[in-house]
């Protein structure tokens, strides 16, 4: 079996063909034939400019020529994640208001790539399937590999140091670590109360939370966030960095030097103002949940939200409904809890943003691509 892609024949071996066509379902089929091409595509990508014969076009993904034979499974990427709306729209906004750093949107597809992968794992039968066709676990992490370097590399500008951030990617954190051995990991971690009032009331779909049920979404949250802080610990503090969503907002500059210290990347103050750059040198997603959001500065409003919104009986029962509260250093039954003190700047910046309120509703209405769930001004 072959076919002709960039201009070259692709082969495929007997064995490969003959597992694709008779075990394979046609999804699995598609998917494998997509990491093929794109383990291809990254290698035709990286090919030295000094061979001429080769002539082929760039029409899977089309990497800026600044990353030509510079981005590879050795390069030092930078991984954010955490349960969703535990702050990683912040924090890579943050980050992506440094000159040396381009995080950019969620690109989707590299957890479900990566749990794909796991899936497979766990399957005994359709692991001895995979490799008794030859595609072993070598075969599937180069190709994952190339995939995700192309989907980081190629969905925006080039940069110094690139980052991805897509929340479920650190329950792979042992793995990617693998993959790519320079890398650094950043755990977003925020109060699971928090967490799940955001969900609930932002109407944040995730497989697995019933949006009706808060107990439930307790729990669920108290699953994930365990696994990920399991595989953040896995990989030791030199690799893999916990970063409270509250200690940020409310210390962001002390956060923002241990975090950019923790990367090896040096100070800059921009990071502190990423509003600034909206637009500019950050580009958000209008549809992803937190756009409209992260236009504003870093302020305190989010911090309680949570606070009055959970029935009683929750309330009663929260330390056994997600012991990972107390684990990460929560009061469970502390309603508020404390927190800490906020710095100057962010009292002034939340209180600059209320005097505005109406200049930031304009603002996050123009990023968003469904204005309703936009919070209204204050005195409306």
């Amino acid at each position: 079996m072959s076919f002709r892609y960039a201009g070259q024949v692709i082969r495929i071996s007997p064995q490969v063909e003959q597992y694709m066509k008779g075990r394979m379902t046609f999804r699995s089929r598609v998917f494998l034939l997509c990491l093929l091409l794109s383990a291809f595509a990254f290698y035709v990508l990286l090919w030295p400019s000094t061979n001429t014969s080769l002539r082929y076009t760039r029409s899977i993904v089309s990497l800026p020529k600044h990353y030509s034979g510079n981005v590879s499974s050795q390069s030092a990427f930078i991984f954010i994640g955490g349960v969703p709306r535990s702050g990683t729209t912040l924090m890579r906004a943050m980050l992506d208001a440094h000159p040396l750093i381009r995080c950019g949107e969620e690109t989707r597809v590299i957890p479900r790539i990566l749990g794909l992968r796991s899936q497979w794992k766990r399957n005994e039968k359709e692991w001895r399937r995979l490799n008794e066709a030859g595609v072993n676990e070598g075969v599937l992490d180069d190709a994952i590999a190339s995939f995700i370097i192309q989907v980081i590399a190629g969905h925006g500008a080039p940069a110094e140091r690139l980052c991805n951030k897509d929340p479920f990617s650190l329950k792979s954190t042992q793995y990617l670590a693998k993959l790519f051995p320079n890398s650094k990991f950043i755990l977003m971690i925020r109060d699971g109360r928090a967490t799940v009032n955001s969900i609930i009331s932002r109407r944040v779909t995730i497989t697995g939370f019933d949006l009706q049920d808060p107990r439930q979404c307790l729990q669920k949250w108290n699953n994930a966030i365990t696994v990920m802080f399991e595989q953040c610990q896995s990989v030791g503090r030199s690799r893999c960095l916990m970063m409270y969503y509250e200690q940020l907002v409310l210390h962001p500059e002390k956060e923002m030097h241990r975090l950019l210290q923790f990367l090896d990347i040096p100070w800059n103050s921009s990071v502190l103002h990423h509003e600034q750059f909206i637009g500019k040198d950050i580009s958000l997603s209008k549809v992803e949940r937190s756009t409209d959001q992260v236009v504003k500065p870093v302020n305190l409003d989010a911090l309680t939200k949570w606070v009055g919104k959970f029935p009683d009986d929750v309330v009663a029962d929260m330390p056994q409904i997600a012991p990972m509260l107390a684990e990460l250093g929560y009061d469970p039954l502390a309603n508020p809890p404390n927190y800490g003190k906020p710095d100057d700047m962010v009292l002034k910046n939340t209180n600059d943003m209320h005097e505005n309120s109406e200049h930031w509703y304009r603002k996050a209405v123009e990023m968003v691509a469904d204005p309703e769930r936009v919070d209204p001004p204050l005195h409306r």
